[in-house]
């Protein structure tokens, strides 16, 4: 599936629906005579070295030439004091209640107008990495922020002859233009503090202004991209995705579905000691199809914390570029990184592809299990759901803890339980999409569906060791689950030391809580954005049975 870039004389209407105003704010800049275009990931390279404030280490990029670059080519540092993530309340999505699109029109125009005295660089990156999902993207952003264009070009796919054929063999998306996407990380307004990071999803583009860390860039992008893929039968994934190569010839996908944070790249890159012959699809972002429940990549690398890997670590030798970050001196005087968020939280860095050694695009085999990654203390390490309708719904309420890699507003409490669905707030599609296709997948395809703890069961926290045994046990076939109290579509694996006790006041009032929490959230959706986000009717059933079954029965 391909985007169009180039139209007919006879299509370039007021008509087309490709055409908005927004997107014709947008692309319209991308043609001025202070544009210059970047093709090549070398000249990307070259231009963020010599970029103010780079530090260029003494690091050799692995391999470099399997990435498209020179023999000689060194891990960039660049820092972006004060802002270390992504801030959610500076996001604006066109189409929601009181977005107006002449307001923000303007706001935009005028942060055009203001860059006509600077430089800007024109870069292209494709988004999905298979000829049945391609959408090609192109962004805009001025001198001095060359670091942001080449980590860009890094994490999406920079057009080479293979990909270029790839994409020209997609078939074309009906009414799709590409992705346009306008960066001003020096923007700054009054009534914007933490920036402005605006979308038009219907018409595929965005401004994403005054703000310079990069997951805002990489995030912006694929909120377009997913909701191209939503539109065309595909749904849409911010998870982990891998497959188990038994020796038995048998192959079990786990798809796992978390915020940055909950531990999702941690379990899609886990090898278990070399258990089990692994592949990899990714750990952050992919598409499944609704016609044959096959999986693609959307990303070529990785975006990853930097928390947990000391210098030494053999998982930094596939280092392209990292943000926030500190510098130190070896032994031998060469400049290298201090990690593990001693500068400051949510370090973070590009990581090549090779980083897995099995890596793949696309998985033609539909999933085996679909795993929520939660913080929620009620529940043990490992639920199983029974149950289609109840498993889109948890997925729908997905309980969770904020983590470093988010800027929240004064007065917001970054330890407080929220609900995130499918834990993708890039969403800018009707939240009953996610619902139904999800559910699809666990009633039509028989795809398993688990819950993770990855946080706290009560006062003790979850071991990775646990999560991770927990899912050898799974697709091997010999997880022991057990009712969980008396309910009738909940089992959780027994884990010593983690089980549940509903003869325990505590913990059976805090169990309710938590549960009544999902079922106020399901109800607060009704209103929430004109309605917007509504679930059917079955999703808020489907919990009450839950409460009324541990409030009669235990």
């Amino acid at each position: 599936m391909a985007t169009k870039e180039h139209f007919k004389l006879n299509e370039i209407r007021a008509n087309n629906p490709i055409n908005s105003q927004i997107r014709s704010t947008i692309e319209t800049a991308f043609y001025g005579n202070n544009v210059e275009k970047v093709t090549t990931i070398k000249e990307a390279y070259k231009l963020a070295a010599k970029s103010p404030g780079t530090i260029v280490t003494d690091i050799p990029v692995y391999k470099p030439e399997a990435m498209g670059l020179e023999p000689d080519t060194k891990v960039l540092l660049f820092n972006d004091g004060a802002v270390k993530g992504r801030a959610a309340a500076a996001r604006r999505v066109l189409g929601e209640p009181g977005i107006d699109v002449e307001e923000y029109g303007s706001i935009i125009r005028e942060a055009i107008y203001d860059t006509r005295f600077r430089k800007l660089y024109h870069a292209n990156a494709y988004i999905g990495l298979d000829k049945d999902f391609m959408v090609k993207a192109h962004l805009l952003i001025p001198e001095n922020h060359e670091n942001i264009m080449y980590s860009w070009m890094l994490n999406f796919q920079y057009i080479t002859e293979h990909y270029y054929n790839m994409y020209s063999e997609s078939r074309p998306l009906e009414n799709e233009g590409d992705i346009y996407i306008l960066s001003d990380p020096d923007w700054r307004h009054p009534d914007f503090p933490m920036g402005l990071a605006f979308f038009d999803p219907k018409h595929n583009c965005a401004a994403i202004l005054g703000m310079r860390y990069f997951g805002e860039h990489k995030k912006g992008t694929l909120t377009l991209a997913w909701g191209i893929a939503n539109r065309h039968g595909f749904a849409s994934c911010h998870g982990g995705q891998k497959r188990y190569n038994l020796q038995n010839g048998d192959k079990f996908v786990l798809g796992v579905f978390g915020l940055s944070g909950s531990g999702k790249s941690t379990i899609t890159h886990a090898r278990h000691d070399d258990k089990y012959d692994i592949t990899i699809l990714h750990d952050d972002a992919f598409v499944i199809s609704t016609e044959d429940g096959s999986s693609i990549a959307l990303e070529p690398t990785y975006f990853d914390k930097t928390q947990d890997y000391p210098m030494a670590s053999e998982d930094n030798k596939y280092l392209l570029t990292v943000q926030n970050n500190g510098a130190t001196l070896d032994e031998d005087g060469n400049v290298v990184l201090l990690t593990e968020d001693v500068r400051n939280g949510n370090g973070r860095a590009i990581k090549s592809r090779l980083w897995s050694p099995n890596r793949v695009d696309k998985f033609g085999e539909p999933c085996n299990a679909i795993a929520w990654i939660m913080k929620d203390p009620t529940l043990p390490p490992v639920i199983r759901i029974s149950d289609p309708v109840l498993a889109s719904t948890m997925g729908a309420t997905l309980a969770t803890k904020r983590t470093s890699a988010e800027r929240l507003p004064e007065g917001v409490d970054p330890d407080a339980l929220v609900v995130e669905p499918y834990a993708n707030p890039f969403r800018t599609y009707p939240l009953a999409e996610d619902y139904k296709k999800f559910k699809a997948l666990f009633e039509e395809r028989n795809v398993d569906c688990y819950i993770l703890n990855t946080g706290y069961f009560m006062d003790k926290k979850v071991p990775k060791e646990v999560t991770l045994g927990s899912i050898e046990k799974i697709i091997e076939g010999t997880a022991e689950f057990k009712k969980l109290g008396n309910l009738s579509t909940l089992e959780y694996l027994d884990v010593p030391g983690f089980e549940p006790d509903f003869d325990d006041e505590e913990y059976k009032k805090q169990f309710v809580a938590r549960m009544k929490d999902r079922v106020e959230f399901i109800e607060s959706r009704d209103e929430f954005k004109d309605g917007y986000d509504k679930l059917p009717d079955e999703a808020l059933q489907a919990m009450k049975k839950v409460l009324d079954e541990v409030e009669e029965n235990l």
